[in-house]
């Protein structure tokens, strides 16, 4: 069974793309009027979104020959997920986990399944915003955007202002781009020029959850180090370890190092739009056991942005695109 939304500005649009892309057979589970994406749906613009199914005949689903009854090896299956670049023994533990009698009839929806089971672990659960949600970096990563994004989508779907704060005092265009972003959002905003500032407001209590952009240097910059002590001894925050999917499992074994002293508690990854999959990746962040809290999946602000659940980090595993059950909120 194949699942998927389509999206228009009428129904008559909506179902006629339905039936372009799924067929006449297509079944019709939903029909709902949604917020628009982008900057449309913060001034209030709603469009209608259709949620539809069309059975799909898959290879591994024809009948078995009458001579050949013995259960499928799961040999079968630990090839698929090795060449997605999934570690072998990840993949063999994920393959063992699907009973005997379904492998030969494994589907791909069948094996997400079993994907998103065993990294769920890897999915952070919390929906709650802390105090203050502190991001920090590698240069590039995509701190500032994703900001951006929280603080929309946040903004778009629940009506609450979340506030921004630059801790970036010393690049005036990261502090800029902050700035345009809490305008645009009606949203508070302030600057932290120094670790002394930053440490003042993480230390008081926030009445509006604060998400904050940090500096993105290099670890062993000294003014790193004063902001991982800043971080590290500050309570009632979060601190979200920002990194492109696209990294090597090597390099990410480096920036969860140089990191550490920075106590990060989350993992948001950006760029998955520039990595064939998440697979590289999985077997560093089951060493590190850092739950990922979001996914960024392209540069538009604010859509390009989703929660971290397992059926999410299956799908960007395999190289799909998110499944309908993925939660977007």
């Amino acid at each position: 069974m194949h699942l998927k939304r389509f999206r228009a500005t009428n129904v008559r649009d909506a179902l006629r793309a339905v039936r372009q892309e799924l067929g006449p057979k297509a079944l019709v589970l939903s029909t709902t009027m949604v917020q628009a994406r982008g900057w449309r749906g913060l001034m209030g613009a709603r469009e209608v979104e259709i949620s539809a199914a069309a059975e799909r005949q898959e290879s591994d689903e024809r009948p078995e020959p009458s001579g050949n009854r013995q259960p499928f090896a799961a040999n079968g299956i630990t090839a698929q997920l090795l060449a997605t670049g999934l570690d072998r023994r990840i993949a063999e533990e994920i393959a063992a986990s699907i009973p005997e009698q379904r492998r030969r009839s494994t589907t791909p929806a069948r094996l997400r399944d079993a994907l998103a089971h065993r990294l769920a672990e890897l999915a952070a659960v919390d929906d709650a915003y802390a105090e203050a949600e502190v991001f920090i970096g590698p240069p590039g990563a995509g701190k500032t955007t994703s900001i951006a994004k929280i603080a929309a989508q946040e903004r778009a779907r629940n009506g609450q202002r979340l506030g921004l704060l630059a801790a970036d005092g010393f690049r005036i265009g990261a502090v800029e781009q902050l700035q345009a972003y809490a305008e645009i959002l009606d949203a508070p905003f302030r600057v932290a020029r120094t670790a002394d500032d930053l440490y003042d407001v993480l230390s008081s209590r926030q009445r509006t959850p604060l998400l904050v952009d940090t500096a993105g240097r290099s670890p062993s910059d000294p003014a790193s180090q004063d902001l991982f002590d800043v971080v590290g001894r500050a309570k009632n925050i979060r601190t979200h370890l920002v990194m492109p999917a696209s990294t090597s499992a090597a390099a990410a074994r480096k920036i969860l190092e140089r990191y550490a002293d920075a106590r990060p508690t989350r993992l948001l990854l950006t760029k998955l739009d520039e990595a064939e999959s998440l697979s590289p990746l999985v077997s560093v962040l089951h060493e590190w056991q850092l739950p990922i809290s979001y996914i960024g999946t392209g540069q538009r602000v604010p859509e390009d942005l989703s929660r971290a659940t397992p059926a999410f980090l299956a799908a960007s595993v395999l190289g799909e695109s998110a499944p309908l059950s993925v939660s977007q909120s």
